[in-house]
This record gives structure tokens, sequence and C-alpha cells, in this order.
């Protein structure tokens, strides 16, 4: 990744290093010409879209609020506010997790990568066609590299932040920290908005293979404290962070990363700042008010939803307090863009990218001997699930021939990422495979113990409630307990157990044995197959983040799983389903 510490950081080093503005300081009633109105919007977690349509099934995107996705939307909302507010008042943000998300994102990435073509991003064009200032990078722009990021970067017309990534070698920021952003109202003095980026320090975990050496993240709270005071230095009357990061737990150990969600902690803890977009966690919070405990002031945090379904809109009432421009109010709402057509303007600017992809995720790869269904697979063993582990299985096996490692069981993780993925009975397209295995996951391998593997699986479910001796388990009502995603319900396969949910999470796996029949001692060693978002430590599981690596050749699961059925042609379930685990309550299984 290219160090581009801009020009502005650099003068803004040079500047005395003196107390954040403070937004305490009293001043008496303004006269008209002494205030003005500014107006913020923000999205974040777009994660590949820009047309509201569904690459999974090849219509357009529906969901039960009716809420609409895409860039395209969000260009009407913008092109109204604008409209409405003036573009010398208007200032339009993105808070990250841009270029990966869809089919359409990863064939820009993987498959026609615009760092090797030389083609314009699709996102990129997007956003620099509705006209954004900023944006942060997210977590999952270091999906795909290095190079690719570097390459979209460059697409944009605007400043890509991050002044947390520092250059593993030099200490100093990869991406630029901050940008000042300029506007002068007819009649009114000019102000001057300071954009600072910040993002989750999970990515040195999650792509570790793509960042390691490269790049480190540094933590948020500390280079908030850092940075929010030379942003004000610089001249900014307004501070706006863009934080790629939620309030709250981290999906990880934090002995291995800094915190994954501080925004809160951020706003209570750096004076300074008068508003936050928040991310990454891709909820529905437009409006947060957190007091900062220097200062006693208000910071307004604000979290559009996910994908473009909303737009975060911030309306900001400044008044000149001793000349300078000041934060009096500020208020966010949400703007839902399915109340907003489509922009033809962004549509056309990407339509023959677009076409592209759904040509790709329509290709037929193979032939199905029957309908494969993942809807029950979070509560019982389904054949769907069986064909990702059987092409784990085979991959690391086959990669471990000859090594000291060749004799040992290979076991596989697999979670049920998606509740309707199916492949019909006949013809199974990309998009049927990409939309069973939505992640851009590559495959690790590592060797655990038999106690270990126990571990991992008694904290995988905890993912079901308990269900009392003689009582009868209910899908709808026993799965995802305490809030917990499908996606961490980490199946095995290569070995057969059986989770008896009438005991308590953490004594709840019992009869564990190999595929042989044979008990999985606790001292005995086993490789095992799971992605690299779990392996890197992703949603906290135990012992695996630290197990030995045995097997890591950069190779993306979903594109193995694409392979391995066209190089067969055929998805016959006999060729890998092989029923190994079960639920019970008291010893008796779940019909």
């Amino acid at each position: 990744m290219k160090n581009r510490a801009s020009a502005a950081v650099a003068a803004a080093l040079l500047v005395s290093l003196a107390a954040p503005v403070s937004l305490a300081t009293a001043a008496p009633a303004p006269a008209s010409s002494d205030t003005l109105d500014l107006t913020l919007l923000a999205t974040t977690d777009l994660h590949g879209r820009v047309a509201n349509w569904d690459y999974f099934s090849n219509a357009p995107y529906s969901d039960r609020a009716g809420d609409s996705v895409g860039l395209a939307s969000v260009a009407s909302v913008v092109d109204d506010v604008r409209a409405e507010v003036g573009p010398e008042q208007l200032l339009v943000v993105d808070n990250g997790d841009a270029i990966q998300g869809t089919p359409l994102s990863y064939y820009y990435a993987v498959q026609e990568p615009v760092h090797e073509t030389g083609e314009v991003h699709p996102m990129a064009a997007a956003y620099d066609a509705i006209g954004y200032d900023a944006q942060v990078v997210g977590n999952h722009e270091f999906n795909y590299g290095l190079d690719l990021l570097d390459a979209y970067e460059d697409d944009l017309g605007f400043p890509l932040l991050g002044a947390n990534v520092l250059d593993a070698e030099t200490g100093e920021p990869a991406l630029e920290p901050y940008t000042l952003v300029r506007r002068h109202v007819p009649g009114h003095k000019p102000v001057t908005v300071g954009i600072l980026g910040l993002t989750t320090p999970g990515s040195a975990i999650w792509d570790k293979g793509n960042v390691e050496g490269r790049l480190e993240f540094q933590d948020m709270t500390e280079a908030a404290a850092t940075w929010v005071p030379r942003v004000r230095a610089a001249g900014a009357d307004v501070v706006v962070v863009l934080s790629h990061a939620g309030t709250g737990a981290s999906s990880y150990d934090e002995s291995v990363a800094p915190p994954e969600n501080p925004s809160d902690v951020i706003a209570r803890t750096v004076p300074g700042i008068d508003v936050m977009v928040v991310g990454h966690t891709h909820l529905d919070r437009p409006s947060q008010v957190v007091t900062n405990e220097v200062t006693g002031e208000p910071v307004l945090l604000t979290q559009p939803y996910r994908w473009g379904s909303t737009v975060s809109r911030v309306d900001l009432s400044l008044e000149k307090v001793r000349g300078q421009w000041d934060v009096a109010a500020a208020e966010a709402s949400a703007i839902r863009t399915k109340d907003y057509p489509e922009s033809q303007e962004i549509l056309d600017l990407v339509a023959e990218q677009h076409e592209t992809t759904v040509d790709y995720v329509n290709q037929v790869v193979a032939q199905s001997t029957e309908e494969l269904s993942a809807v029950t697979s979070r509560y019982e063993d389904t054949p769907i699930i069986d064909f990702i582990q059987k092409v784990q299985t085979d991959t690391v096996d086959a990669a471990l021939e000859g090594t000291e490692y060749a004799d040992l069981p290979v076991l596989s993780i697999a979670a049920p990422f998606s509740r309707t993925a199916v492949f019909p009975a006949g013809d199974v397209s990309v998009r049927d495979i990409a939309g069973l295995y939505v992640y851009d996951n590559t495959l690790h391998a590592v060797t655990m113990t038999g106690a270990q593997v126990k571990d991992y699986l008694e904290y995988s479910n905890k993912y079901f409630a308990t269900v009392p001796a003689g009582g009868t388990f209910d899908p709808a009502r026993d799965t995802g307990a305490g809030n917990t995603p499908d996606y961490n319900l980490d199946i095995l396969a290569g070995v057969e157990y059986e989770v008896d949910l009438s005991q308590p999470v953490g004594s709840r796996i019992e009869n564990l044995v190999l595929a042989d029949g044979t008990p999985l001692a606790d001292d005995a060693q086993v490789v095992v197959a799971v992605n690299n978002y779990r392996r890197s430590g992703g949603g906290g599981f135990p012992h695996i983040a630290s197990a030995p690596l045995v097997y890591d050749e950069q190779k993306e699961i979903r594109q193995l799983l694409i392979d391995w059925a066209q190089e067969r042609g055929v998805i016959d379930a006999a060729d890998f389903w092989d029923e190994s685990w079960w639920l019970t309550v008291d010893g008796v299984r779940v019909p």
C-alpha cells in the first residue's frame, strides 16, 4: 500500500497542538448574519452494492421491510437534498466497507481485477458520480489485498482516509488521516469541516495474510486523541469522525488486537468531536448522543443502515463565537432510500459491469441430482453443508500428502451462512454456489488436540437455548440464543457428536468420536480445515487462532466449491453427505 501522508497532514504536524476549541464557550444570542446551517449526508457498509439487485436470486433486491439497497438509490437522495440546501451547504461522506460483498465487487477483484485491467472500479465510479467528499477505509477493503485497494483509492476522486492505518516500516499513516473541506456560502464567512477517518483494528486479525508486515492498526481511541487536536489546529471549525466501528464488545480476544467497536468510547473520552458516523456492525441507529467527559458537551453519533438502505442526514446549526464558527446544535435522522427512485445516471454508469456480473453468476457449472436446501442447516445435518465440508477436507488432505501431517485425521469446519441457499435439481449455477458461501474467505488448516476440538464445539453450541428434560426443541425459539448469528454456529465434519440441549453451555457435547467410530482422545492430534476469518480469531472461538497453521495457499473457498462442481459436472449428495451430528434433549435425539 502506498504511503499517502497528505500535504495537509504534513502541514498540520508543524503547527502547535493547542487544546481543542472548547464546545462549552458561552456566547451572546447571535444575529441572523452570524448563523449558518450545514447538512451532512452519510452512508456506510455498502458492500459492493450499486443497483438494487440481488445477484444470488437474479432479481431486484427485496426484504421484509421493503427496503432498497445500492448507490443508485442513494444518489437520488443526495440529489434531492443537494437541491434543497444547496451544494455549498452539503457534505457527503461514506463510512467504509465498499468493495466487498456482492458478485459485482468480487468479479472486479478476482475474475477481472481492476488493478490488472486498469478498468475503473464500479463502486469508485458510482461514488464519484454522486459527489462524495470523503470515505474511510473499512475492514473489508483489505480482503482482496493491497494492490486492489491501491487501485480503488486511485480511482476515487476524493480522499480515502485511515488515520490509524500505519505503514509497518515507517509507523506513519499509510492513508490520509483526515481532509479539510471548505464551504463558502454567499454572505457568510467560509467554514472548514475537518473529516477524520478511523477504522477497526480487527483487520490485523481478519486479513493477516494481506497486511502482516506491511500495515499496522493503531488503537482507534489513541489515534483519535492524537489526530482530533491536529484537525482542529489545522483550521477545522467542525470536526466529523468517520468511525468504521460500532459500539460495544469485540468479536475477538482484545489481547490480540485493540478494541473492535470503541466508537462510543471515542466520543466520550476524546474532546473536540462534533459528529461521529458509526458503522461496521450493520445496525440502523440514526441518532445517539454521548456526553464527552472532558467538555461536558454532547457528541452526536449516527449509524446509517447497511447496504444503502438508509442515508443518515445530520443538520448542523452553526453560530459565530469570537469570530469563529461553532456548532450550536446537531440533529440526525434516517432517510430510507426505498422512498426514492434509482438514479438512471448511476445505473448507466455501471451497466456494462453489472451485465458482465449477471452473465458470470448465471453460468451453469454442474447438474444436481436432487434439490439441496440450507433452510434447516442451523439445527440438523444437511447435505448442502456437507458439500462444503467435502471440498475443504479433500483440498487440505491432498495438500498435506507427503508431509508430516499426512496421516492425521482431517476435520472440517463450516457454518450455515444462509437460510435461503439452495441447489435446485438440475442446473446449478455460480450464483447458486455463491449464495451458499456468501463470504470471500480463504481456506486454512491448523492442528488441534481432541480436547481443543471438544472445547471448540462446546463454544459453538452456545447458539442453542437450553431445552429442559422432557421438553420439545423449537427451531424458531431455540436457535440463535443470546443473539448468536447463524454464521457463529460452527459444524464439524470428520467426527460424530451429539449436542444435549438439556445440559448447560459448556457441557453439551457427548459421544464425540472420529468418523471411524474411534473415541477422540483428549491428546489426539488432528488437522482442522477452517476459513481464514475464523482461524484469525473472528467470533472469539477458543484455540483456533493460536493453533499451528499447516495449510494456507490463499485459495478462496467459494471458488474451490465452484471448481469442484465444474470438474465433476454432477453434484450428488451420495458423494459427500454423511450425517454425523445430532441435537438431543436429555439423551433423546430431536426428530
